[in-house]
């Protein structure tokens, strides 16, 4: 039976998209930030661009798991977001952000829920279930950041907005 894991799906789709409980997402939240807005550092914080290159790294590690691809992911790389110096550049990632979460969504969703306890791709990683919900947590921690490093900047950088 598949119940649980069209559940997950959902809430990683509202993170992203919009519907969850805490009523804030990435696509809310960016829809607004500039690529200036996107790349400035304060406060020796991670950039904007930084953050959502990071969460987005996430999601690309567990496609490449769900595609049963070569997993070539490590944490040092995680921050490791490539040159935001455009306007089309911040576009470009954020629409991959966007197609990133929904692919892993429909994989999700498609997953029986006895899968949700076996191993993520190895043991060491734990199982299905705590790597989709650390996912989905560790998102939600970092649009919180999202979301203040906007506030500040906004008022550091009001030719910005």
């Amino acid at each position: 039976m598949n119940l649980i894991a069209p559940l997950i799906a959902k809430h990683l789709r509202e993170i992203y998209f919009g519907g969850n409980w805490t009523v804030a997402s990435f696509r809310e939240h960016l829809s607004d930030v500039t690529w200036q807005q996107a790349i400035t550092s304060t406060h020796s914080c991670n950039t904007i661009a930084a953050l959502v290159f990071h969460t987005n790294y996430y999601l690309h590690a567990a496609l490449s798991v769900f595609r049963n691809e070569t997993f070539n992911y490590h944490d040092k790389y995680s921050f490791a977001v490539p040159p935001i110096e455009s306007a089309e550049d911040w576009q470009k990632l954020l629409d991959t952000t966007w197609q990133c979460a929904e692919d892993l969504a429909t994989f999700v969703e498609k997953l029986p829920d006895e899968q949700l306890t076996k191993a993520f791709r190895d043991e060491k990683y734990g199982n299905y279930y705590r790597n989709l919900h650390g996912i989905i947590e560790h998102a939600h921690y970092h649009l919180g950041q999202v979301v203040l490093l906007k506030k500040i900047i906004s008022q550091q950088n009001p030719l910005l907005s």
